[in-house]
């Protein structure tokens, strides 16, 4: 427990210093789960005009001063840009700003494609090397292959140069059309290979896995809620039931959010006509607004459940409790992050973003998605996850507690609470039993990826022969295949520690059938493998007595265990 206290709390630092230090990482996270509401205009609400214009004029004068008469030269931007961040630090957690040399980088992530080589590239021992060139893109079509090694990029070494992921983006990616040239190290090649490569549109996909678990069954993973998610997902709905689906597991497990329109869209498909999807409330009255499904859905019939955890946030909670409050489906796992505030993106002249919370997200019983944020958001909201875990909420629905006078009752009366998140309508514990500190740091070191493509460009015939089924129920990874991953781990300066290895084996032999079937097949076959091992996903399977319940207006005396 203590191993996965350690990493929550190192994922809360991350959050914990994203307003002080804005890095790729955070503002990749920041475009994802922003809640953003599409098509606004910004309105000046009401305010006093003459306190406004004294203020502007404040900051005008002081910072003329700094750049007149200060001592020292400074970055009047940099400046600038500094004071907006520690000004927003007193806002909401959620209201941000990202500079230009970000934004488009953090748009991108959303928009559902983007322009560059069609690459999935990691960074091991300060040298890009492609994990896996993506279908359909230009470095595929080129016969660039999964453990090439990028050395140079138009003439200039890359390799052993310190790069960063910020630094390739900016290197390989580039406007549709255009050309890069690359100096690929092969194994078993003498010398350089040179490409020059055309960029072209790169699709991202936010569905990743969507297959038929048994003949009655579907599963459908949505990772974040981007520009193409509504039509991703109503395609995985048409060929699921044309495989016989008839009822369907939902999984919204760490998916941070995103567009608020593609969660009311999906959340359409499965309501009936003129139910509530969300509503939401602002100070300025033209954001106070009401979603209804109103079109006639793709799976209006037929029992749902919809898996969360604590990484579920903003758009996935519209889903589950747009779900939950209407009775259309059965939500297991954890309490879900609770972001509840809506941001509305504004371009700056500059190029630069500002996301400001305009208004508040409500379920259709009227919860209240958002957690509480008091003064000190980086110490009291930031680290919710480890409060929660410390508290025991991640192993015990025992440990949460809910003040009565936040709750609220479903359509059909089902008592459900506010106070921050969606609280899941059958508990799941948090499983650490497999789980070590040890694992961690061998995929946080890209030891992993370093065994599985050389794993695999030495056994290239043997799998080539092989379909999926074959590989998901007969397929194991060998001790010769862990020990080899031991060793390259402690290349990567991964102590070996043998009570934790022990404890893991198990864990870690699934997580390389995991990892090695997505490069061998796709991520159908990484979510199948994985999924075997996730509690959440494992419980639900069992609950569908319950959620079928609530799919024939049943009563249903759901526990919360």
């Amino acid at each position: 427990m203590s191993e996965e206290k350690n990493r929550l709390r190192e994922s809360a630092k991350g959050i914990k210093n994203s307003k002080s230090q804005i890095r790729l990482p955070i503002i990749l996270a920041l475009a994802i789960s922003a809640g953003i509401w599409i098509g606004a205009t910004f309105a000046e609400p009401k305010s006093d005009h003459n306190d406004l214009k004294s203020a502007i004029y404040k900051i005008q004068e002081i910072i003329t001063y700094i750049n007149r008469d200060y001592v020292d030269s400074v970055d009047t931007n940099e400046l600038v840009e500094h004071g907006i961040e520690k000004m927003l630090e007193k806002l909401d957690p959620h209201s941000s700003y990202i500079p230009a040399e970000d934004a488009e980088l953090a748009q991108s992530q959303l928009d559902g494609e983007f322009d560059g080589i069609g690459v999935e590239f990691g960074i091991l021992r300060d040298t890009i090397y492609v994990v896996a060139p993506l279908t359909g893109g230009p470095s595929e079509k080129l016969g660039i292959q999964s453990g090439d090694q990028i050395i140079k990029v138009d003439g200039e070494t890359v390799a052993g140069t310190g790069v960063t992921n910020r630094d390739v983006f900016d290197l390989l990616r580039g406007p549709k059309g255009t050309v890069v040239n690359v100096s690929i190290k092969r194994k078993n090649h003498k010398g350089l290979i040179d490409f020059a490569i055309t960029r072209d549109k790169i699709p991202q996909f936010s569905i990743n896995a969507s297959y038929m678990i048994n003949k009655d069954i579907g599963y459908i993973k949505i990772t974040r809620f981007a520009a193409t998610t509504y039509e991703e997902f109503k395609e995985a709905l048409e060929e699921l039931k044309e495989k016989g689906m008839s009822k369907l597991v939902l999984d919204l497990q760490g998916n941070p959010g995103g567009y608020m329109g593609a969660a009311i869209n999906i959340a359409d498909e499965i309501l009936a006509d003129n139910a509530l999807i969300v509503s939401q409330k602002g100070k300025v009255n033209r954001y106070n607004q009401k979603a209804y499904a109103i079109k006639p859905g793709k799976f209006e019939d037929g029992s749902v459940v919809v898996l969360i955890n604590e990484g579920s946030a903003s758009a996935s909670e519209i889903v589950a409790g747009a779900l939950q409050d209407n009775d259309r489906a059965l939500v297991v796992g954890r309490r879900s992050f609770g972001k509840g505030l809506v941001q509305m993106p504004i371009d700056l002249t500059d190029g630069a973003e500002l996301r400001l919370t305009i208004a508040r997200y409500y379920t259709p019983s009227g919860r209240s998605i958002q957690k509480p944020y008091g003064e000190d958001a980086e110490e009291d909201y930031n680290m919710d996850w480890i409060n929660r875990f410390e508290h025991g909420e991640f192993f015990s629905a025992d440990s949460i507690k809910f003040n009565d006078s936040l709750k609220f009752e479903t359509t059909k009366g089902r008592t459900v609470y506010g106070g921050g998140g969606i609280m899941p309508d059958y508990f799941v514990p948090m499983d650490t039993s497999m789980t070590s500190s040890y694992v961690n740091r061998l995929f946080g070191s890209d030891t992993h990826r370093e065994f599985i493509m050389e794993f695999l460009d030495n056994n290239k015939k043997k799998f080539e022969k092989m379909n999926f089924e074959e590989y998901y129920q007969d397929y194991e990874v060998s001790d010769a295949m862990l020990n080899e991953i031991i060793k390259i781990g402690k290349k990567n300066n991964v102590k070996f520690d043998q009570q934790a290895y022990s404890k893991s084996k198990e864990y870690l032999k699934i997580l390389i059938k995991a990892h090695m079937g997505r490069n061998i097949y796709d991520d159908n076959a990484f979510y199948k493998v994985i999924n075997d091992v996730n509690e959440i996903y494992q419980q639900s399977l069992k609950l569908f007595d319950e959620a079928e319940k609530l799919a024939f207006k049943e009563e249903v005396p759901v526990t919360q265990e």
